[in-house]
Formats: structure tokens, C-alpha cells, sequence
């Protein structure tokens, strides 16, 4: 294989990472998949692209991703005034003029991601987790149920604060955690749907749960930012961040944990292997917090990807995996060092790139408002899941949008919607995925 192209094919998944990233609510699986489409239908024209050039160009894409999507994270997610002091740590930073000083410590933390990967993960994973898979294969079910029940459980009564002891003030502390619950088994439901009864075209079937995701988290998000009446006060670009090597271990710990939890257990996401680190782990230093977000998203997306590539084990662990398999199978070591190259040389441009983006996004902030960027955003979301699932998806996204905006408009937390994966999937590995999907009339 040469090595020039290899490294060309990385960058340019890198360049794309760039543009996909800056935009709010755009998902780096939405893109991989019409990439896969495009792919297809060059392949169908006689055009032949192999897996030497298109693996560099994934993994190039979701490690470039997983750095850089920090920025709309924090930059353009302004949360509305009420919610100043409940909002993750990251839109505080933005709220007090300090977004750049966020986005940059958060990069650190994906830095840190990277350098657990390449020297912990990468010689340990092909030797240590085909044993541990073995292991826990049989006890995925239960555990996954486990998950389930601390997600719910976390999701305590909020409020009750309004009027005296009585049903106002019970109905005030309650509907966000009813709100969740909500959210949670009427994702599962569609999720059901989407497993026994899609209406996507067998042509897009790998894409067939891209449209509920965008609608679930991706266009409230939009939605939210188009109608908040917040203004984003002046930002000042840091030049020392208060970061110090305890810092970085305590992040890399927690984040490595949840990060490389999620990666290895069946649809477990990187929200949910963030929140169990964080309890496990218990930090309390909001930069730790932010950081160790940054080394779990990093952990989670692109360690999920190197996994599928490691001999022994090929596990397909998240929407990166699951695409790529239905175009190219893993050769042996070869592929598994191309993908730890390339994530080195990904990671390296891509945290190389964080602080001029940041910088670019702030000064377009300043001369374009973040509402117009975010609904730019959403028309280039509808036409990328109109391209690659039709107007099926385009219904299905408004189904997902309406139980999406239950968690916005009640207070609940929006990791309640991956009920769409954990329920039906839970229930199916239990054994009675069937039994309930004929109660709700699907078989």
C-alpha cells in the first residue's frame, strides 16, 4: 500500500471533519453515511475505491469530529438565562465571556484521548479484550439492564419549590423526572418500529436509525438555539488555562473510563459512559469535568472505531463500525496499524486546528447571529437525511423531533432518548424482544 495516499485520504477526512464539525447539530454518523451513499453509487458508475482510501478517510473523519465538534458544543449552545446555573460547565464558561478558554481545555482532554489510545488501548486492546468479550458476553443482557436502571434512577425529582406543601408543589418536583421517563419508553418505542417495522428503503437500511437520532437530539438542539432570546456576551481569548498534570490524569482517568466503557459494551453511548464515570469517579473540579468529557468523547467515538479493527476481536461498537462493515472487513494487523496511524496523524492536525477554528467561529459569531448559523445548520440536516433516507426519514425525524423537545421544554435530561437503542436492544437480548414487539402489534 502507499504511504502518500494514505496520509492524503486521512487529511482530507480531517479538512471535512472541519466543516462538518463547526456546524451545530451535525452529526459526524449523518456524514460517514452519505459518504457511504456517494461511495456506492460511484461504485455502481465503474469507479473503484478501495479500503486503503477509505479507512484513513473515516478514521480521519471521526477523530477529526470528536475534536473539533467541542466548538458549537460550547460556542453555540447559549442556554437561556434561567438556566445559568444548571447548564454544564462548558456553556457557563461561554456565558462569562470565557467560551474560547472552554472549547481549549475540552481539546486538551481529546488530546489526552488520543494519547490513551496510541499507548494504551492500541498495544493492550488485540491481547486483553478478546478475553474480557469472552468473559462478559453472557452477562451482557443483565448488565445492560443494570444501565438502564441507574440511567432512570439518576434522573431524580427536580423543583418543588412552587406554593405550599401540597399537589403543586409534588407535580412541580415530579414533571421532569415524569418528563424522562417519558422520553425514555417513548424512544424505545420507536425504536421498536424502527427494528421490526421500518418504513426507510432497504437501500438506506444501514442508515435506518440516522433519521430518529437527528430528530432527537439534533434538530431541538437547532430549534432551541433559533428561538433562545439569549445574547452571547463578548468573548476573550485565553492564553493560560490553569492546567497542570493533575489535572490532566484525573480527567484522562475518568474520561478513559467512561469513554472506553461505552466503547466496549453493545449500545452503550458516549453520554451514558460519561455519566457512570462521573459518579464513579466523583470529580467535582468543573475542569476536570470538561476535560474529562473531552478524553470520553474522544475514547468513545474513535476508540469504538479502532476497536472494529483489531485482530481478534472486531467488535462493531457504534454507528462508525457499523457503516464502514458493509463496505470493507478487516484484514488482519495491517489494517489495525493503518487505523492507529492514522488516528495519530488525525488527532495531531485536528487539536493543531481547534484554536484557529475557535477563533474563527467567534469572530463569525460576531458579525453573524448564532441563531441564522443554527438554522443554516438544520436546512443542511433535513437535506442530508433527505438525500440518504427520503421522505420516510424525513417523517420519522419529525416523530423523534416532537419526543426530543419533551426533555427541552420540561427540564429532563436528553440522554433519556437513547431509550430508542437501549430498550429494544436490552429486550432482545434478554429474549423477549419478539414477545414485546407483538404487543405493540409490529410482528
Amino acid at each position: 500500500m502507499m504511504l502518500l495516499p494514505a496520509i492524503l485520504s486521512v487529511l482530507s477526512g480531517t479538512l471535512v471533519a472541519c466543516i462538518v464539525a463547526i456546524l451545530p447539530g451535525l452529526h459526524v454518523y449523518n456524514v460517514m453515511g452519505l459518504a457511504m451513499v456517494l461511495l456506492y453509487r460511484a461504485q455502481d458508475a465503474g469507479m473503484s475505491i478501495g479500503g486503503e482510501l477509505v479507512i484513513p478517510f473515516m478514521v480521519g473523519l471521526v477523530c477529526g469530529w470528536s475534536m473539533l465538534n467541542t466548538i458549537p458544543s460550547v460556542l453555540l449552545g447559549a442556554p437561556d438565562e434561567s438556566a445559568i446555573f444548571t447548564v454544564l460547565p462548558g456553556q457557563k464558561y461561554l456565558m462569562g465571556g470565557r467560551g474560547y478558554e472552554g472549547v481549549m481545555i475540552i481539546g486538551v482532554g481529546g488530546l489526552a484521548g488520543i494519547g490513551l489510545l496510541l499507548l494504551v488501548v492500541g498495544p493492550l486492546a488485540p491481547r486483553i479484550l478478546p478475553v474480557a468479550q469472552y468473559v462478559l458476553m453472557p452477562h451482557m443482557h443483565w448488565i445492560l439492564w443494570v444501565i438502564i436502571t441507574f440511567i432512570l434512577m439518576t434522573e431524580w425529582p427536580k423543583g418543588g419549590n412552587l406554593g405550599v406543601a401540597g399537589w403543586r408543589k409534588f407535580f412541580d418536583a415530579w414533571k421532569g423526572l415524569a418528563a424522562g421517563l417519558l422520553t425514555f419508553f417513548l424512544s424505545g418505542w420507536l425504536g421498536f418500529i424502527l427494528l421490526y417495522r421500518s418504513p426507510v428503503s432497504p437501500d438506506a437500511a444501514f442508515q435506518n436509525i440516522m433519521p430518529a437520532f437527528v430528530g432527537l437530539f439534533a434538530v431541538p438542539w437547532c430549534l432551541l438555539n433559533m428561538i433562545s432570546g439569549v445574547q452571547v456576551p463578548g468573548q476573550r481569548i485565553s492564553k493560560s488555562f490553569g492546567i497542570n498534570g493533575d489535572v490532566i490524569l484525573r480527567s484522562a482517568a475518568a474520561g478513559g473510563l467512561g469513554g472506553g466503557f461505552a466503547a466496549f459494551f453493545p449500545v452503550v453511548t458516549g453520554g451514558v459512559g460519561g455519566l457512570l464515570a462521573g459518579h464513579a469517579t466523583a470529580q467535582r473540579d468543573e475542569r476536570v469535568f470538561m476535560m474529562s468529557q473531552g478524553v470520553s468523547k474522544m475514547v468513545y467515538y474513535t476508540g469504538a472505531l479502532l476497536l472494529f479493527f483489531a485482530p481478534g476481536l472486531n467488535l462493531t461498537r457504534g454507528g462508525g463500525a457499523w457503516i464502514i462493515k458493509g463496505f470493507y472487513e478487516p484484514v488482519g494487523w495491517g489494517d489495525y496499524f493503518l487505523a492507529l496511524g492514522c488516528i495519530a496523524i488525525s488527532g495531531a492536525v485536528s487539536f493543531l486546528l481547534l484554536s484557529p477554528l475557535s477563533r474563527f467561529t467567534l469572530w463569525l459569531m460576531g458579525r453573524i447571529d448564532y441563531r441564522t448559523i443554527s438554522g443554516a445548520a438544520l436546512l443542511i440536516i433535513l437535506l442530508m437525511v433527505y438525500l440518504v433516507t427520503g421522505w420516510a426519514g424525513i417523517f420519522i425525524m419529525l416523530v423523534g423531533t416532537g419526543i426530543g423537545l419533551i426533555p427541552v421544554l420540561f427540564g429532563s435530561r436528553r440522554l433519556n432518548g437513547l431509550g430508542i437503542l437501549l430498550l429494544p436492544i436490552a429486550c432482545n437480548m434478554s429474549g423477549f424482544g419478539p414477545t414485546v414487539a407483538a404487543w405493540f402489534g409490529l410482528l
